[in-house]
């Protein structure tokens, strides 16, 4: 039984915010408990809302990164719409913007104007390459940002780099948000001050590039690209099976006996100077990686999964989306849960944070375009006829 709120229950946020990176930040803290006011634009609102209609309707960045809030549709540009969202700002304890580099500063939104107006603010700038150097000014999509990082030369195979399959520089951005925001939280509780915050897409990404930048900065050479395959670990990749591809990974030569001896049916393996260390079977990964294949081939997916987890080799089956959405772990831990949104009920994923102690985080609805508008403009003391003079003039929606 819970017996303590959700950890930011009583904080409001406020939110000038678009695409994935801040908006993935928000809804983190929205789920926690957080009151989010989503500023947009009244002329289509989030940018993200348009970029597919593939959940019943709706966009899936939009679904995935927006439950929780609260929409309201103001135009920053027109004078009267700005002072409304530095009224918000004014009675907020957080506020997080991803606008383009130099907007937020030239409306006053920007993270040390807002701070140093208001102390006890916690202000986030989200950017794509950080407010100064000769890139501060680029444009910074994900894909693009991937690139500048080179996450892109060590994915993919040896012939073909790719980019990562999810966003990943506006997903490390956004979780380096919202973990900055609960830092600055805490200090606040212990010095009663807020303060500015900055984040930014390639600073985050190249934080996650640890390995390859430390390896090709202190081995010589960055690791090269390997598919499936890890690039100083062998065995480690997929192999197929008579209905699929199945996964594994050794990890230290303890394991690599272990699969020899009770997978691979070749005990004499374990002590081969070709194949026993971990170095060795790197340099003959050909040879390594048909030893294994050889063993899995006649084997259906489920035998090889079950042969290799009773011997203790971690593996994995090489599931589709469609099949993580039906993941059996998954719904063993009753991880799904229903959102309302304007098209009716969507399937979504409880977040990864739990507190057991504490009720379900907030799996609250994803609103339309200006769905609040009124009532936050009511909380605001905005008198009825002053709000229909402004939607009449296009200032809300």
């Amino acid at each position: 039984m819970s017996t303590q709120p959700l950890p930011l229950a009583g904080v409001t946020v406020v939110t000038v915010e678009q695409a994935v990176a801040a908006p993935f930040a928000t809804r983190q803290l929205a789920d926690l408990g957080a009151r989010v006011v989503k500023i947009e634009r009244p002329d289509g609102g989030d940018f993200a809302r348009g970029y597919d209609t593939a959940a019943q309707g709706l966009a899936s960045h939009f679904v995935w990164c927006n439950r929780g809030k609260e929409s309201v549709a103001v135009d920053l540009k027109d004078p009267r719409g700005l002072a409304l969202v530095r009224k918000m700002v004014a009675g907020a304890d957080v506020f997080v913007q991803n606008l383009a580099q130099g907007a937020a500063a030239r409306l006053g939104l920007d993270a040390a104007t807002l701070c140093a107006a208001h102390p006890w603010l916690i202000a986030v700038d989200v950017s794509g390459y950080g407010a100064e150097g000769p890139y501060a000014h680029k444009r910074a999509y994900d894909m693009l940002v991937q690139c500048e990082a080179g996450l892109v030369s060590v994915t993919g195979t040896p012939e073909q780099p790719v980019k990562s399959g999810i966003p990943a520089a506006d997903i490390a951005a956004g979780m380096y948000a919202f973990s900055g925001v609960l830092a600055a939280l805490v200090r606040r509780g212990t010095t009663g001050r807020g303060g500015p915050v900055e984040v930014s897409l390639l600073d985050s990404l190249a934080e996650w590039m640890g390995h390859p930048l430390h390896h090709g900065m202190h081995g010589g050479a960055a690791p090269a690209r390997t598919g499936l395959a890890h690039a100083v670990i062998a065995p480690y990749d997929a192999y197929p099976t008579t209905d699929g591809l199945v996964l594994l990974s050794v990890q230290n030569d303890r394991e690599w006996r272990r699969l020899a001896e009770r997978v691979l049916g070749r005990p004499e393996l374990a002590d081969d100077p070709a194949f026993a260390t971990n170095t060795a079977r790197v340099a003959g990964r050909a040879a390594t990686d048909a030893v294994v294949a050889a063993a899995l081939a006649p084997l259906t997916a489920a035998e090889a999964l079950a042969r290799l987890d009773a011997a203790g080799i971690a593996c994995a089956r090489l599931n589709s989306v469609a099949e993580l959405a039906d993941h059996p772990q998954l719904t063993a831990r009753d991880r799904w849960r229903e959102v309302e949104s304007p098209v009716g009920p969507l399937r979504a994923l409880l977040p990864p944070i739990v507190f057991p102690d504490a009720p379900e985080p907030r799996m609250d609805r994803i609103p339309a375009l200006g769905q609040d508008t009124d009532e936050v403009l009511a909380e605001l003391g905005v008198p009825e006829p002053q709000v229909k003079e402004l939607r009449e003039a296009g200032v809300i929606a």
